[in-house]
């Protein structure tokens, strides 16, 4: 493994080992240095696969396309999308001498990998960068090597392995209390309820709505007997407004991001309306913005997520009179432009390149405009956040994950993959990014089951979720103004019952497998040409992963398709868990097969001598026991990890299990 610095880079603790370095382009490819730009051209083989970027669209193999590292609050996330809304610049060239490189910087990266030619990955960063070159014996080598220099990933508390309900436009004791008790009528176990915007008054931070929720810790409490942990939104915007606490103190101490002069506060606008930035990447800043997340862990809030931290901007105080200028000049004389320069303008106001240009950090001593720290905002916002659960829940666990990351975040918390929509293509693209979230350390991390826009249908949501039982985030998550799509809304509720139902008797293996994962620094979703790497049709497959060392799924991601085909690089078992509670096993030889996937079944493979521990159905996390587990596959053992799930430093055991 080596360093390589290009001129100046803008440090992103991204890294934690210590690597020696090397003032030097990197010797491999060709390198060019311009005056504001350095890229790097590595040659690619005929049949070169390659991995890697973490959240970015299209599919497992990112050859084909062009890709750009700056996070964005976009939640299109079509085929047609450069990036998304978190920023991974760790790829795999997976081809006769395998090779990894990080290109660790907050500014704005373009990865061109075969868009331009075919047979060339290009990677164009700022002129201040730190190449890091990884090699190994195989991608799994590589990845499982830069893990280890970027540390551990997060270990969120075993309850956030449950099932989560959440609709933007829960606002009151009442609803969430229905949601919990119509989940609770119809057997659908559940171990958190998700508090978006509408719990606060007037959309500020740290505030709770007194008139919806009159004794907000004596809820959080009931809630808590029932085994459902609230999990409410933080926003990164502060609003804007005279006697809000935490306006006005961020104000008198300076930590909220500033124009050029570096004296007056840059003014954007989110939901509340006109809002400053807390300058995340001022250390001081970050930490005071953690401590007002006491607010609510003193109201009993173990669980959170944080959002809008891109940061995403509806529009700038500075953009809005400009746009208003140019109407008024439109109004009053309509040939000084055209209507598609009007469109564009309107459009533009929602987070405009330029706003990212008007506003300034301090960090490291030095003082940065935006643009060149962008990628590093989120992650700073939910670093305070995690540093504060230290001294504010001490050796406890806290869920926490963040919409916004870059490399060096998954330290702290997970990620969910943003806004997506109702669509079954948005299956197969959460299916693409689990093993380059792997990679680059994102281990808890999942999509909006069922998707967050748009109008979902009874087979889309049970298609989301026979994918979703195996991610380790969980979560039914759906936008105001949609259908409404909890599990109970439909006629097929007790097949989608059932569905969650096989998490819970999942779960041990799937928590034993993210601690594994989390422990040694592997990946706990693989590409299956990761394991079969001889097999040339392994290396193909786009929609089949390996999870753990003893499983791989295969799910269906089209409409009105109850069979799909399954390519088995060796002989596996095919499972069911069938309706009644039963699970059926069946061997199947290597090969292609036609694979029959009714939606109300869960269906996976278990390799060959491998098999899984499965426990008795529960309704909550707190309810499963791993005490008399049934071990299902192959004949063999499975070693089974296992911990408190509540406490940071809880000894981790490991048990050997027999069929």
């Amino acid at each position: 493994m080596k360093k390589y610095i290009i001129g100046d880079p803008i440090p992103t603790e991204a890294v934690v080992a210590d690597i020696p370095s090397e003032k030097a382009f990197p010797p491999i490819g060709t390198s060019a240095l311009k005056e504001n730009s350095y890229t790097l051209v590595l040659p690619l083989s005929k049949d070169a696969v390659v991995y890697g970027l973490g959240e970015s669209p299209r599919g497992m193999n990112k050859r084909g396309w062009e890709y750009i590292s700056y996070n964005c609050d976009d939640p299109m996330q079509t085929e047609s999308r450069r990036g998304l809304y978190g920023s991974h610049n760790f790829l795999i060239a997976d081809q006769e001498k395998p090779v990894g490189l990080f290109i660790d910087t907050p500014g704005k990266v373009r990865f061109d990998i075969g868009y331009t030619k075919r047979n060339e990955l290009s990677i164009e960063s700022p002129k201040d960068v730190a190449v890091y070159v990884i090699e190994g014996d195989s991608p799994q080598d590589i990845a499982h090597n830069f893990r280890k220099i970027i540390g551990k990933s997060y270990i969120p508390p075993k309850f956030a392995f449950g099932y989560g309900q959440s609709r933007w436009g829960y606002k009151s004791e009442e609803d969430l209390r229905n949601v919990a008790d119509e989940l609770e009528r119809h057997q659908i176990p559940c171990d958190m309820i998700y508090m978006d915007i509408d719990y606060m008054q007037g959309y500020k931070d740290f505030t709770v709505n007194e008139s919806r929720f009159p004794d907000f810790p004596a809820f959080v409490e009931e809630m808590k007997k029932r085994h459902i942990h609230l999990v409410p939104i933080i926003d990164a915007g502060v609003k804007k407004e005279e006697g809000y606490p935490v306006y006005e103190e961020g104000v008198e101490k300076g930590y909220f991001v500033k124009e050029k002069d570096q004296e007056t506060d840059f003014v954007g606008a989110v939901w509340p309306g006109y809002a400053l930035l807390p300058d995340f990447l001022n250390p001081e800043a970050r930490a005071w913005f953690g401590e007002q997340y006491r607010v609510l862990t003193d109201a009993g809030i173990d669980a959170f997520w944080n959002d809008m931290n891109e940061p995403a901007l509806f529009y700038s105080e500075k953009g809005l009179h400009e746009l208003t200028e140019y109407l008024r000049s439109f109004i009053e004389d309509p040939d000084s432009g055209n209507v598609h320069e009007l469109e564009m303008k309107v459009a533009g106001l929602n987070n405009s390149p330029e706003d990212f240009r008007r506003f300034y950090h301090r960090y490291n001593g030095k003082t940065y405009v935006n643009e060149d720290v962008h990628n590093l905002y989120g992650f700073n916002m939910t670093r305070g956040a995690a540093e504060a659960f230290d001294h504010l829940r001490p050796d406890l666990r806290t869920l926490i994950f963040s919409r916004s990351s870059y490399i060096g975040m998954h330290r702290y918390a997970g990620i969910w993959t943003g806004d997506n929509k109702s669509w079954f293509s948005h299956i197969k693209l959460l299916l693409s990014q689990l093993p380059g979230l792997n990679m680059a350390g994102f281990l808890y991390t999942g999509a909006d089951l069922g998707g967050f826009t748009e109008d979902t249908t009874p087979d889309l949501l049970a298609r989301f979720i026979q994918l979703g039982v195996f991610t380790p985030l969980m979560r039914n998550h759906s936008a105001i103004l949609t259908r409404d799509q909890e599990p109970y809304q439909f006629e097929n509720v007790e097949e989608l019952a059932h569905l969650i139902q096989v998490r819970y008797r999942l779960l041990p293996y799937l928590y034993s497998e993210y601690l594994k994962a989390a422990l040694n620094d592997e990946m706990m979703f693989r590409p299956l040409s990761f394991e079969f790497r001889d097999d040339p049709e392994a290396r193909e497959v786009d929609d089949q992963l390996l999870l753990g060392d003893e499983v791989m799924i295969a799910p269906v991601y089209e409409q009105n398709k109850n069979h799909r085909y399954v390519y088995l690089p060796e002989e596996m078992i095919k499972v069911a868990f069938k309706p009644d509670g039963s699970i059926e096993e069946e061997r199947l030889a290597k090969g292609h097969h036609y694979i029959e996937y009714p939606l109300d079944e869960i269906v996976f493979f278990i390799r060959k001598g491998k098999a899984i521990p499965v426990a008795a159905p529960a309704m909550n996390v707190d309810e499963v026991k791993s005490d008399d587990l049934l071990l299902i596959g192959d004949t063999g053992t499975y070693q089974l990890y296992e911990d408190d799930g509540i406490h940071q430093k809880s000894p981790v055991t490991k048990r050997i299990l027999k069929k």
